[in-house]
């Protein structure tokens, strides 16, 4: 049996909520954790289609990008369609967990790094790390079993939500039984603390003192940074950005007549972004939701490429699925079939 709950805390270990910006919603917005999970639907945004489609396929539990509430709901009268979503699930027993900006500010598997695996982007950070407490644990080792412990701290990567821990050796030293010891520094985190303190807990010898600093996480933040592996013309990278991306248009500023070869990205409403990625020097900056005015603040000095809202994010669909299928194979897991972005082309 596995629970709604056992599925969330997993997609929770790769983008803790912690992560979230303060304004979001994520988590379990609808639904018992404790129930038994009969199938999963992947998808952007939990409409009604959605939930029909939920309900068709047998499946109790919808995975999806945007919370479908961001404010407080006074009445449950089907009169709006986030009521008539919510008492939709509700009549129907169908979860719904949504997992939004914490999936968007974490490097690995995040929404980010899926648009820059599509673009072939190398090298790749996190355009505005978030400043947050990290913590710290200073390690006394004994000699004997030091490259034991780092090979277990390396172990605690599990591919899904960060590299290992960073560790670093500050000195030798006698430990307190006389032998030879090593003074390792482990960075990491917080979230972390439990499983790094068991981790050093299984070993003996090993006296550990804890602590917190303030720091930038280069492992969680907002956007995107990298590079091409060889440099493009302009128009050919605008062409290849439309290809990968599967977009019908995209609304771009005045070329600057020079090879394109560092691209900043977000997707999502990004534009709060534009003056790290030309402090970065970026070249392009890949995001959505410009209005007319906005598009000015390239000024010459950047490239903005607006190649919509659920045209940057749809990949997310599949990220949701292949998460969630690495880790549990005993239901279905579906991406929906609804195409849900509001947003229409002639």
């Amino acid at each position: 049996m596995t629970s709604i709950g056992a599925i969330i805390k997993h997609l929770e270990s790769v983008a803790p909520p912690v992560y979230q910006e303060g304004y979001d919603n994520a988590g379990l917005i609808v639904g018992n954790a404790q129930e038994e999970c009969t199938g999963v639907i992947t998808c952007l945004d939990s409409t009604e289609d959605v939930v029909a489609e939920a309900v068709a396929k047998g499946c109790n539990l919808i995975v999806a990008h945007h919370p479908i509430v961001f404010k407080g709901l006074k009445r449950f009268t089907g009169k709006t369609y986030v009521e008539r979503v919510i008492l939709s699930a509700i009549r129907n027993n169908i979860a719904i967990y949504a997992i939004h900006t914490n999936l968007d500010n974490v490097y690995a598997q995040g929404v980010n790094a899926m648009i820059a695996e599509r673009l072939g982007l190398v090298n790749t950070r996190i355009l505005a790390p978030k400043a947050g407490v990290m913590s710290r644990a200073t390690a006394f080792v004994p000699l004997a079993v030091a490259d034991q412990l780092k090979e277990a701290l390396a172990n605690l990567s599990d591919g899904l939500q960060t590299p290992q821990p960073i560790v670093r050796q500050l000195s030798l030293g006698t430990g307190a039984d006389g032998g030879v010891s090593i003074q390792l520094e482990v960075m990491y985190p917080t979230h972390q603390k439990g499983a790094i303190n068991a981790t050093l807990s299984n070993f003996s010898g090993v006296d550990a003192v804890y602590s917190e600093v303030l720091n930038k996480n280069p492992l969680v933040g907002s956007g995107m940074i990298g590079e091409l592996p060889k440099p493009l013309k302009e128009i050919s990278f605008l062409k290849r950005l439309k290809e990968q991306l599967k977009v019908s248009c995209i609304k771009y500023t005045a070329l600057q007549d020079q090879p394109i070869q560092k691209i900043a990205l977000c997707g999502g409403a990004g534009g709060f972004l534009l003056p790290q990625a030309i402090a970065a020097g970026a070249q392009v900056f890949v995001t959505a939701d410009y209005k007319y005015h906005e598009f000015f603040d390239a000024d010459g000095k950047i490239i903005i490429a607006d190649v919509g809202h659920y045209e940057s994010e749809q990949f997310t669909i599949d990220l949701l699925a292949t998460i969630i299928r690495k880790n549990f194979g005993n239901f279905a897991v579906h991406l929906t079939e609804v195409n849900t972005n509001p947003v229409n082309y002639l």
